[in-house]
């Protein structure tokens, strides 16, 4: 099973941030394929019998970023899906269900998602696209070894905690278990 299919399986959001990853890295190394598994794919697999299967997949994304014009910015469509459905799931826990306890944990992290949201130029982006690139955030900083001050971890944990929050009712809705949505 390949890393992204694994996480889109136990945790959406950690799935949208590895496919964060991966277009960085495809840009980065400027959609060269031979480049992306010399340097990214084969020093990272267990054994080679996979690699025809990631060349296969990090291709397919090349091809999907080509043809969606996503060279300099943006994200793959199937990004932005997710997206969507955080999205109508978390308008959904707040209107539809009124989740008291989703509810204080938006209370809890809205000055933070406000503040990302001015300092990032994110003025036009949904709150729940402002929790997952505030995790991309913290993701890039931990990879570049760049310290958080004491504030920004803060206001990085109440932003994880609700997306968290989401996220497991995101497995719940797609699972078929919509107890919880009623």
């Amino acid at each position: 099973m390949l890393v992204s299919q694994q996480k889109q399986q136990e945790n959406i959001a950690e799935y949208v941030l590895y496919l964060f990853q991966i277009e960085d890295i495809v840009r980065s190394l400027n959609f060269d394929i031979d480049h992306i598994m010399r340097k990214v794919v084969q020093p990272n697999l267990p054994d080679s019998s996979f690699e025809g299967q990631y060349r296969k997949w990090y291709t397919d994304i090349i091809q999907e970023m080509t043809r969606s014009n996503l060279t300099k910015k943006g994200h793959l469509d199937r990004v932005m899906e997710v997206m969507k459905e955080l999205v109508f799931l978390h308008n959904t826990l707040l209107s539809v269900k009124d989740e008291s306890q989703y509810k204080q944990l938006c209370t809890n992290s809205t000055s933070y998602i406000s503040e990302f949201r001015e300092k990032a130029s994110m003025k036009n982006q949904h709150d729940v696209e402002i929790l997952i690139h505030a995790m991309h955030m913290k993701l890039q900083f931990r990879l570049r070894k760049k310290e958080i001050t004491q504030e920004t971890e803060e206001a990085l944990d109440a932003m994880r905690i609700q997306l968290a929050f989401l996220v497991r009712e995101y497995h719940k809705m797609k699972s078929g278990d919509y107890s919880s949505m009623q």
